[in-house]
């Protein structure tokens, strides 16, 4: 596991009897080179006591929300933004269920929901309780928001029942966290350059033409991308959205700024044209407010098509173009056409007529047409937009390899 060497992990323990495979799995971290912060709920300390934890990730073990030193020290917000991942094991039903509601009520669920980084978790709690409607939703909650699940494995349980809930074997976990650097190590070579957002033509210096894109699904496209490991740029139009240090951002407003950042940043191994680029702008920007009249004839002309110049140009054409198609009618035949007519390599479309998805919204529904001799397609169901960037990404990382 030679992944693992001088990364960072924020281990949070629950309290389930489970939590004594913990301590392995701490062991096998610091045996192959990994740096450990550790986080005991208050039941954890009822099967593992904070010295044993120390002791062995020979770092500090935290547990108090409102404690004084942990808070002058490092707050909740820093711990979370220190990992290079974040790891909870075993996960209970408890824990399990207050991540999906979003609780905060200890500083293992602040730390989590503060954080910006993969999150793993390892659930481990009786069989009954793991087939539990209720665990099942809220498990499926979590996949939607991006948690990353591993195990449980089905034996023989401490209470004495048979069945799946028991806590993946140590060696197992920590091979998946170092699968997971490897994957980031094995995507560092690709470029990828991401557009997001609307863009603004103005009419004049006050008004200006735009749409209803909130630039979400392209910030968290840019965010996947960076997370697994691609040197990421992010071309944005106004939005109010942040994004991560690693992702280099270059703002912009209208689209002929769009397509000059495109142009400069090229060449990269894939492009996502995720921006809702404006179709037209104003022949003639007035120089000053236009005064309210009674009638006002607007002359417009056509912006240069991003997609399409960049699939048509050669010489900084990308390994993989992927464009986004946001329609309200036909959906199927106009993503088509636009897959035949921009040659671009995928086109994701979706249904922006729906105000539970698309536009402004934090979920989403896409279906992705690939371009070749059968023209495939491929429906992603109605999940979060980051838990769609993460799946949209994962084929990306399978086209490029």
């Amino acid at each position: 596991m030679r992944n693992l060497l001088n990364k960072k992990i924020l281990f949070i323990i629950c309290g389930g009897i489970s939590a004594y495979k913990s301590l392995e799995t701490i062991r096998l971290f610091k045996n192959n080179g990994a740096e450990i912060k550790t986080i005991l709920t208050a039941s954890a300390k009822e099967f593992v006591t904070p010295l044993s934890v120390a002791s062995l990730s020979q770092g500090k073990v935290y547990s108090d929300l409102f404690s004084v030193e942990n808070e002058t020290e490092i707050d909740h917000i820093s711990l979370s933004r220190w990992a290079d991942v974040i790891l909870i094991a075993p996960a209970t039903a408890n824990t399990i269920s207050k991540l999906a509601q979003g609780a905060t009520d200890d500083l293992a669920s602040t730390v989590v929901l503060a954080s910006n980084k993969s999150i793993y978790l390892a659930p481990a709690m009786n069989v009954r309780m793991w087939e539990h409607q209720s665990t099942k939703q809220n498990l499926k909650k979590l996949k939607n928001f991006g948690y990353r699940i591993i195990g449980p494995e089905i034996g023989e349980m401490a209470c004495g029942e048979y069945g799946e809930g028991k806590m993946s074997d140590p060696l197992k976990i920590s091979a998946k966290i170092d699968n997971y650097f490897l994957d980031q190590k094995n995507n560092i070579k690709f470029k990828a350059l991401v557009t997001a957002g609307p863009t603004n033509e103005y009419i004049d210096p006050v008004r200006f033409i735009t749409n209803k894109s909130s630039g979400k699904q392209g910030y968290e496209i840019a965010k996947s991308l960076s997370k697994k490991g691609f040197d990421t740029t992010l071309i944005s139009g106004p939005t109010n959205l942040s994004v991560d240090e690693d992702i280099k951002l270059i703002k912009v407003e209208t689209a002929d700024e769009m397509l000059t950042a495109t142009q400069e940043n090229l060449p990269t191994d894939v492009a996502i044209f995720s921006a809702a680029v404006a179709d037209f702008k104003i022949n003639k920007k007035y120089e000053n407010k236009i005064k309210k009249q009674d009638s006002l004839n607007l002359i417009f002309e056509k912006n240069v098509d991003i997609l399409n110049y960049i699939c048509n140009h050669n010489s900084m054409r990308p390994n993989l173009v992927i464009g986004f198609a946001a329609e309200t009618n036909n959906i199927e035949s106009n993503a088509k056409e636009k897959l035949n007519s921009k040659n671009c390599d995928w086109i994701i479309a979706n249904d922006v007529s729906n105000n539970k998805i698309g536009f402004d919204s934090d979920f989403n529904e896409v279906t992705i047409y690939y371009n070749n001799k059968n023209i495939k397609k491929e429906k992603l169901a109605y999940k979060k937009k980051s838990k769609i960037s993460d799946e949209i990404v994962d084929r990306i990382i399978d086209q490029l390899s």
